[in-house]
């Protein structure tokens, strides 16, 4: 029978090379979900079950996060493993969004790193409960203990060490389990035979000292505890685990687990710290918006007798067709039942369910409230609501990430022009930061990503997967344009032809909205008196928005506007809407040519590091590209320097770095935020542009 309670929804997520897919590997492995160990470089370039993409398999990396099912204990797990790259940040964005519970995994030498804080502040964004664990422990140059205190520093979280290591670097063997007071090792070819025998003489005292600390920190948190530790009394096992339990859970503490994935040590009581502290789907709040009564919160239940809802959080061109990624929150799901899609009202038969293991399908007849399931045949885009009916709900929808880079492509060959499009659709539907436009001006198809690999990515699957080579253009800059003073409006619209004419006019003001180009518009209606019917004040705001997406300098979407109508006039009988939203638009047009606008540039979060006698190079470097170094520091004798800097000039830098650390340096960049051009780089834009529009 299936007991919710043990139902376990995870992911793993973490930096780049931290050894995520090891261990998700590792983990199937041990469950018995899969019969032998593979290498995520291994040289049979068979891959790790996980990474089920060639071009995943050829570059080392997870680019889409892969799900897959197994049991451990009598617990039944789902389990995500997502990319660690930024480039495939949305990746890991809607497996957050889906999951109860996450492991965060962290180098053993390299702790904390950037992409760690990113995967952090995702987790926060979806009150994620995680336990961590501190991975490669067997690596020289591991410290366990700072990578906890940078949990704290770097993070914010209370972290709490649950096992320590017996041994370090190449001399590690095994763990002591600081609540059972027992030493583990790990034994058999692939450490699949775990035995607990009594901690050694020379680690007791700090076996002791660590578990002290342990039961401090939880105190902190539990009253219980708290007392009986200060009478001195005996706290059972059972006690501990469950104020971990609910600390965890109330996101107050993150239990930490210490080993080595490649090794085949740590994993199984890691497995365990699963089952213990991370949530069930009955110990998590989820909620919905119900459409019927104005997108009033509505909270889930965990619950198969409760009306359906569930949640398409990842699509996928399988294949049958499309694959649709389904989380079942409330009610349940079988072969045949009637489903509609509330965001589109479509009605859709459920024609075959089953449960993903990487790339491999199982059929299963129905699945429940709190399982991850996946269907064929379902026309839907990702982040869709589905329900049986009964109830009108949308599921709350993800953080999409502003893609920064742009290309042009083109299908080589003119008979490819089919296979092309078909790219491009699917690839649309599929990755939501993923985003294809025409340029008018140059009549070329431009691609938007979040990087230079992330479009990369996408290329070579076009060629791979759908055999088309493409032409490719230069990367380019997703610029903005943004005011910097208020101007005012005041714009008639006069027309008259033979019959009915065009009358309309606008006035008002536009201002900067402060610190917000996230915020790309905003609109007050302030008419008063009705000089402006209230049936053409959505004109007036559809003229606004639509000319802002059309900037003045180099036609960029003009963001961070406010837009305030106050007066107006209208003609009984040439007034429309279509002459309202044309007076909307020029109002805004002649505006923005006041409030003085300027060129806004995405600014990268760069993290740089290299052997420490590279340092004086990496500054130099970063300098020349006019970044801003905001940190550096040494560590195990690697240099480490973050700083800020535009995405302009940043085009071919993994080149030069390789170049002038002897292929030794490594970087991380992630979109941080928009802000103004110098005027020297701004004129420059500017003549690139009209020299782009002269050609055309």
């Amino acid at each position: 029978m299936f007991d919710i309670a043990k139902l376990r929804n995870i992911g793993i997520a973490a930096h780049i090379d931290s050894g995520k897919t090891t261990l998700s590997e590792r983990i199937l492995y041990y469950t018995g979900k899969i019969h032998q160990v593979v290498e995520v470089r291994s040289k049979t370039g068979a891959g790790p079950t996980m990474d089920s993409m060639d071009l995943e398999r050829e570059k080392g990396i997870t680019i889409q996060s892969a799900a897959t099912y197994c049991e451990w204990k009598n617990y039944q797990i789902n389990l995500i493993d997502t990319p660690g790259h930024i480039d495939f940040t949305v990746e890991v964005e809607r497996a957050l969004r889906v999951l109860d519970g996450a492991i965060l995994v962290l180098c053993g030498v390299a702790g904390v790193q950037s992409q760690s804080i990113t995967v952090d502040r995702q987790m926060r964004r979806y009150a994620v409960p995680r336990i961590a664990f501190i991975n490669k422990v067997d690596r020289a140059g591991a410290n366990p203990d700072k990578v906890v205190a940078q949990l704290e520093e770097k993070l914010h979280l209370k972290p709490v060490l649950l096992t320590m290591p017996i041994g370090i670097e190449d001399s590690f063997e095994g763990v002591i389990d600081l609540i059972k007071m027992k030493a583990v090792y790990y034994l058999g070819n692939n450490g699949e035979i775990v035995e607990e025998r009594d901690i050694p003489e020379h680690l007791l005292d700090e076996a002791q000292r660590r578990r002290t600390i342990m039961i401090e920190r939880i105190a902190d948190f539990n009253d219980n505890i708290a007392e009986k530790y200060l009478a001195e009394e005996e706290i059972s096992e059972d006690e501990i685990r469950s104020a971990i339990r609910q600390a965890t859970l109330s996101l107050h503490l993150t239990p930490v687990f210490v080993g080595t994935a490649k090794q085949n040590k740590g994993v199984q009581t890691l497995l365990d710290g699963v089952c213990h502290y991370l949530p069930a789907p009955t110990d998590v709040k989820n909620f919905a918006l119900d459409l019927d009564k104005n997108e009033e919160k509505v909270e889930l239940i965990a619950d198969p007798k409760s009306p359906t809802v569930a949640l398409a959080f990842k699509l996928e061109d399988g294949r049958y067709g499309q694959l649709t990624y389904m989380r079942i929150y409330q009610g349940k799901i079988a072969k045949g039942d009637n489903l509609i899609n509330t965001s589109n009202k479509k009605k859709l038969k459920v024609p075959r369910l089953v449960r993903m293991h990487a790339s491999e399908m199982h059929d299963i007849e129905e699945a429940q409230a709190g399982d991850i399931i996946a269907m064929f045949g379902v026309d839907c885009s990702s982040g869709d609501t589905f329900t049986d009916g009964s109830v009108n709900f949308a599921m709350t929808s993800m953080h999409i990430p502003t893609p920064v880079v742009e290309l042009s492509v083109a299908p080589k060959e003119k008979s490819m022009q089919a296979n092309f499009s078909k790219a491009m659709n699917r690839f649309q539907k599929e990755d939501p930061t993923f985003q294809v436009y025409r340029d008018e001006d140059t009549g070329e198809t431009v691609i938007k990503g979040m990087g230079e690999l992330h479009l990369e990515i996408y290329i070579e699957r076009i060629r791979r997967e759908y055999n088309c080579e493409v032409v490719v253009g230069k990367p380019k800059v997703a610029y903005r344009e943004a005011i910097t003073h208020r101007a005012e409006f005041n714009y008639t619209h006069k027309k008259q032809t033979g019959g009915a004419g065009q009358f309309a006019r606008v006035a008002g003001y536009i201002e900067p909205i402060e610190a917000e180009a996230n915020k790309e518009f905003e609109f007050l209606n302030k008419i008063v008196g009705g000089v402006i019917a209230k049936e053409y004040i959505p004109a007036c705001e559809k003229g606004f928005a639509e000319q802002l997406t059309d900037g003045y300098l180099i036609e960029k979407p003009i963001v961070g506007v406010r837009v305030e109508l106050n007066d107006g006039q209208m003609h009984p009988v040439d007034s429309s809407e279509m002459a309202f939203k044309t007076a909307a638009k020029m109002a805004i047009r002649e505006a923005v040519a006041k409030a003085n606008p300027i060129i806004l540039e995405p600014i990268m979060k760069l993290e740089t590091s290299a052997p420490e006698e590279f340092q004086g190079t990496i500054i130099g470097q970063i300098n020349q590209r006019r970044g801003i170094i905001i940190n550096t520091t040494i560590e195990n004798n690697y240099a480490i320097v973050e700083a800020e800097v535009p995405l302009r000039d940043m085009f071919g830098y993994s080149n030069d770095l390789r170049g002038a650390t002897q292929g030794k340096g490594e970087f991380t960049m992630e979109f941080l935020k928009y802000a103004p051009v110098p005027k020297s780089v701004q004129d420059e834009i500017i003549k690139e542009y009209q020299e782009i529009k002269k050609k055309n």
